[in-house]
C-alpha cells in the first residue's frame, strides 16, 4: 500500500471512529441531559401516562404520587393530595404547560426509566432499577399547612428553616392554585385563568419574588455596626423628628411621625426595639455601603443561593449606594434599591440564631428507590460566617427585646423566648408590605422564619409588620414548638 492510500485509509477510519464516539456520546452518555432539555418535546410525549415517584415530607405525608388511570390500567395519573398548600414548592408536571417546583427540578429522578432507549438498556445491563425514584423533602407538613392557613389567601409568603442545618421546614406562597387543575382535559383553560388572575397565584412569593424588606433589614445594618465595632447597643444617637438626607431636600421620618424617644437622644438598642428610622439612616451613613455590603453578602445578599430552582439574588447595590449618600441612608431602613425574598430574610434571622453562621437552605432530605432504599442523601454547607459569635449573641438579645417590649410584641408566645424584627416597606401603589423575621426558642433555636405580606386593599393602608406579620409568626412558632418530638 503506497503512502497516499495509507493516509486516506487512516483518515477514513479516524472519521468513522469520531462518528462512533459522537453517536455513543449522544445516545448513551449525554442522553439524560438531552432528555432534560426544555426544548425537547419528546420526553413530555414519552412520559405522558407513565408512573412517577413519590414526593413526601420528612414526617411521611405524601404530597405527590402516581396512581393507575381507572380508564387505562397501563397508564398513570398524577395526584397532589395536599393541594394548594404545597403547590408552589412541590410544583406540577404537566404535558401542556411543563413542570415547576420539585417536580421540575428532580424530573429525571422522578421519571420512570422504562423507555427502551439505548441509555435505559445500558441501565438494565448495569443492573440498575428502571422504576422511578422518590423524594423525601425536609418540609414539615403541619407547619406548611399552618403557614398556608395563616396567610388566609392574602398575597404573601412564608419561609422557615432549621437555623442549625438549613433544612427547609416550610415554604408557602399565597394565593395558590390546585396543581391537579393543570393535568386534565381543561389544562389550557385553567392555565389561562391563572395567568389572567390579578392576584398572580402562579407567583412564588416565598422564593422567586424579591421585595423591599423594610425595617427587617435593620437587623443587617445593626449587625454590621456592632461587628465592625463602630457602635454597640448603648451607643447614643440624636433623636430628631426627621433625618435630613445629604445633598437633598428630602428627609426620612419615623413611623407615625415625631421622635423615637425624648427628642434628646436614643441608644441603638432603644432605636432597634422601636424601629427608629432616623437612627438607622444615620448609622448607614456612618458605616458606609462597603461595610454594610460585606455583612449583607455574608447573609445571602448579592449572592447566588444554591436551591433546586433559580432564586433571584437579594440586592444591596454597594457601588450605587457608595456614590449616593441619600440613597445609602434610605437603604438603611430597607427601602430604595434593597430587595429580598422571604427566603433571604429567613436566612438573616437564621444566621443570628446560629451564632453568626449563615445556613444554606436545602429542601430534599434524600432520594429513595421503589423499595424504600436510600439512593442519595443531602445536607448543605453553611454559606459562611456573617458575624462574630459575640455579635450574634448581642443581636439575639436585641431581637428578643423587640418581641418583649417593642414593635414585635405580636410574635410573643407564652412560655417561649422569641426573638424577631418587624418591618413595613412601601409596596404597590404606596400600600404597606408587612414583614416579620425571627427565631425561637432564643436559648436553643430550632426554627427561623420570615413572614411577608404584599401590600393590598385587603390589608389596608395602616397594616404593619407588628400588627399583621408578627401574629402569623407567633402562630407558626406555636405549631412548631408544640409538635411531637
Amino acid at each position: 500500500m503506497n503512502g497516499p492510500v495509507r493516509r486516506l485509509s487512516i483518515g477514513v477510519f479516524a472519521s468513522f471512529f469520531v462518528l462512533l464516539m459522537a453517536v455513543t456520546w449522544i445516545q448513551v452518555i449525554h442522553a439524560d441531559a438531552l432528555k432534560a432539555d426544555p426544548r425537547n418535546t419528546r420526553p413530555a410525549l414519552a412520559d405522558r401516562g407513565k408512573e412517577r415517584g413519590l414526593i413526601v415530607t420528612i414526617d411521611g405525608t405524601v404530597v405527590a404520587r402516581s396512581v393507575e388511570d381507572p380508564e387505562d390500567p397501563r397508564s398513570f395519573v398524577r395526584e397532589y393530595p395536599e393541594g394548594e398548600a404545597f403547590a408552589h414548592v412541590v410544583g406540577y408536571n404537566s404535558f401542556l404547560v411543563g413542570s415547576s417546583g420539585l417536580e421540575g427540578a428532580y424530573a429525571q429522578e422522578l421519571r420512570s426509566k422504562v423507555d427502551l432507549t439505548i441509555s435505559d438498556l445500558v441501565t438494565v445491563i448495569l443492573g440498575r432499577d428502571l422504576r422511578p425514584e422518590s423524594l423525601e423533602t425536609t418540609l414539615n407538613a403541619d407547619l406548611q399547612r399552618a403557614a398556608f392557613e395563616a396567610l388566609g389567601g392574602l398575597r404573601g409568603g412564608v419561609f422557615a428553616l432549621d437555623p442549625r442545618t438549613g433544612a427547609v421546614l416550610a415554604a408557602v406562597s399565597s394565593p395558590s392554585f390546585d396543581p391537579e387543575s393543570l393535568l386534565g382535559a381543561d389544562t389550557q383553560e385553567s392555565w389561562d385563568a391563572l395567568l389572567a388572575d390579578p392576584k398572580s397565584p402562579l407567583s412564588d412569593r416565598a422564593t422567586k419574588e424579591i421585595y423591599p424588606p423594610g425595617s427587617s433589614f435593620k437587623t443587617v445594618v445593626a449587625s454590621a455596626g456592632i461587628d465592625t465595632g463602630e457602635v454597640e447597643p448603648s451607643t447614643v444617637f440624636p433623636d430628631p423628628e426627621e433625618f435630613q438626607l445629604p445633598g437633598s431636600t428630602a428627609t426620612i421620618s419615623n413611623a407615625g411621625g415625631g421622635v423615637c424617644n425624648d427628642g434628646q437622644g436614643i441608644t441603638l438598642l432603644q432605636a432597634f426595639v422601636v424601629s427608629c428610622n432616623t437612627v438607622f439612616a444615620d448609622l448607614s451613613i456612618r458605616l458606609g455601603a462597603e461595610d454594610i455590603g460585606i455583612t449583607a453578602a455574608a447573609l445571602g445578599f448579592n449572592t447566588d443561593i444554591p436551591f433546586p430552582w433559580t432564586v433571584p439574588q437579594a440586592a444591596y447595590p454597594v457601588e450605587l449606594l457608595s456614590e449616593d449618600p441619600a440613597a445609602l441612608a434610605q437603604s438603611g431602613i430597607g427601602e430604595r434599591d434593597v430587595r429580598a425574598a422571604p427566603l433571604h430574610m429567613a436566612m438573616v434571622a437564621a444566621a443570628v440564631a446560629n451564632g453568626g453562621i449563615t445556613p444554606t437552605p436545602y429542601l430534599v432530605n434524600r432520594i429513595f428507590d421503589a423499595d424504600g432504599n436510600t439512593v442519595e442523601t443531602f445536607e448543605s454547607s453553611p454559606l459562611g460566617r456573617a458575624m462574630a459569635p459575640a455579635t450574634a449573641s448581642v443581636m439575639s438579645q436585641m431581637m428578643e427585646r423587640v418581641v418583649t417590649e417593642g414593635t414585635g410584641r405580636g410574635a410573643a408566645v407564652p412560655g417561649v423566648r422569641v426573638a424577631g424584627k418587624t418591618g413595613t416597606s412601601t409596596g404597590p401603589e404606596g400600600l404597606p408590605n408587612p414583614w416579620f423575621i425571627g427565631f425561637a426558642p432564643v436559648e436553643s433555636p430550632t426554627i427561623a422564619l420570615a413572614v411577608f405580606l404584599e401590600g393590598s386593599s385587603e390589608l389596608g393602608e395602616s397594616a404593619s409588620g407588628g400588627g399583621v406579620a408578627a401574629p402569623i409568626a407567633a402562630d407558626l412558632f406555636e405549631v412548631w414548638l408544640q409538635r411531637s418530638p
